[in-house]
């Protein structure tokens, strides 16, 4: 008895220890280049055009709002796959973390409801029903984004406290009908600091 009242305290406390954090951002315009892009590789702007989209912070508030069109100059049959990697900033040099997500069709999984990517974006778009057989490699694709407001949380870690200067590492690449990768791909960075909540 006693040794399964020490299990139960055991998983109470591990439960508490989960903890959200909110990534403050370094940049207000969100986007950074990729300090490390493969060769070829474009920014943000190379698969968006964002001239027609305002961000504006408000302390740790980023209001998003207008319309960003694709630019991404690949075919639309094209699949495209998406990673996203986060790195901590340590000793000087940027260290990978286990926080990693990659995905082989992000055209099939763009509108999921429990993807990191449809809570901070395209549950925003407004034009949904008029864009969602297109992807972001179909170029003069529009997405009309409603006025939203943007933080970036990581919610219910567990582990060690996370601190300091952190960054997301988003790559994009697209594969012809002969899964052949095209030369044009995307990366991107969002930098900033994590705080817990």
């Amino acid at each position: 008895m006693w040794v399964e009242t020490l299990l139960l305290l055991g998983i109470a406390s591990i439960s508490v220890l989960a903890a959200d954090y909110e990534l403050i951002l370094e940049d207000p315009d969100i986007f950074s280049d990729c300090s490390n892009a493969p060769p070829g590789a474009s920014n943000i702007h190379g698969i968006l055009d964002l001239e027609h989209v305002t961000l504006t912070s408000d302390g740790n508030t980023i209001h998003v709002k207008g319309n960003a069109s694709t630019v991404w100059n690949v075919d639309p049959a094209d699949r495209v796959r998406a990673s996203a990697s986060m790195y901590h900033f340590e000793r000087g040099a940027w260290e990978p973390t286990v926080f990693s997500m990659s995905n082989q069709n992000f055209c099939a999984i763009m509108y999921g409801k429990n993807e990191y990517w449809y809570k901070y974006w395209t549950q925003h778009i407004s034009n949904r029903k008029d864009v969602e057989q297109k992807c972001l490699n179909t170029p003069g694709t529009v997405f009309v984004l409603e006025p939203f407001d943007l933080k970036i949380t990581l919610n219910n870690i567990r582990g060690t406290t996370l601190s300091g200067r952190y960054k997301m590492v988003i790559m994009l690449e697209a594969f012809d009908k002969n899964n052949v990768r095209r030369p044009n791909s995307i990366c991107y960075e969002i930098r900033g600091e994590l705080e817990k909540m």
